[in-house]
């Protein structure tokens, strides 16, 4: 467990416009990313995460424009993901205002560009974003699928996750497909699992529906905590969330 565990908003943006569905379907407009990064960041945030999350389905890449505005309004770090494929995406990411780059589905097509971020940028910038079903069909029981939870592929998540480390990934976003956007807490045993196997930090993602559900997740092994329909919709802030950690014996930022 980190000594100071981290609250993170995520806005999911597609077509410039911060989305929200369950289990990465039915998405609904949640507002604008630049005018949400800029409430966040007000309300005490450690850190915003912005994933395109049709840019791989449209082949297309991040919508640098907007990166770029949101980076501009927010004074705490960026993590960016969605479309990247290329080291040469991560640098213009990176120049628009990105601090760390999240990869998932070019890094399962191509596992050696986990190695190419890493060994140009270092692990500090590279978070290897997991979007993770439950299976019978792995060893783990946990699946890693691509496409924004679309496509399921044939990767054990633990096994991945594991070779993902060692090629240089410096964080882990562990999202849990079955728990997004239902409201019903975090998957504890996927977070006790990758906290087990992982020896970077692990940030827990999906399900988080009250402000008690947070510090469960600390407790199972997350170093970070990662909500955004719960804040999208005003039901918790930012600083709901802390209060709940700090009454609950955990430490958090100011």
């Amino acid at each position: 467990m980190a000594l100071v565990c981290r609250v993170i908003p995520c806005l999911d943006v597609a077509a410039g416009r911060v989305v929200k569905g369950v289990n990465f379907a039915n998405l609904r407009d949640m507002g604008d990313p630049v005018e949400l990064a800029r409430l966040y960041f007000a309300q005490g945030a450690d850190e915003i995460t912005f994933l395109d999350v049709t840019a791989t389905v449209d082949e297309r890449a991040t919508t640098y424009d907007v990166v770029r505005r949101t980076a501009e309004e927010v004074f705490i770090p960026l993590t960016v993901g969605g479309g990247v494929r290329t080291a040469e995406d991560v640098a213009r990411l990176l120049a628009v205002g990105a601090d760390k780059i999240g990869v998932n589905s070019a890094a399962i097509a191509r596992p050696a560009l986990l190695d190419e971020i890493a060994d140009r940028f270092g692990a500090q910038v590279l978070v290897l974003s997991l979007d993770v079903k439950r299976s019978d069909a792995t060893t783990s029981g946990f699946v890693v699928t691509t496409h924004g939870g679309r496509t399921e592929t044939t990767l054990d998540a633990l096994e991945w996750a594991r070779e993902a480390i060692e090629r240089g990934a410096g964080e882990l976003l562990v999202n849990s497909i079955d728990a997004d956007g239902t409201k019903e807490g975090f998957d504890l045993e996927l977070v006790g699992l990758m906290r087990e196997l992982a020896s970077v930090p692990v940030i827990a993602s999906g399900g988080a529906g009250s402000a008690a559900d947070f510090a469960p997740a600390i407790r199972a092994g997350a170093n970070a905590v990662l909500a955004a329909s719960v804040f999208h919709s005003g039901q918790l802030t930012v600083g709901d969330v802390k209060a709940a950690m700090t009454a609950e014996g955990i430490e958090v930022r100011a």
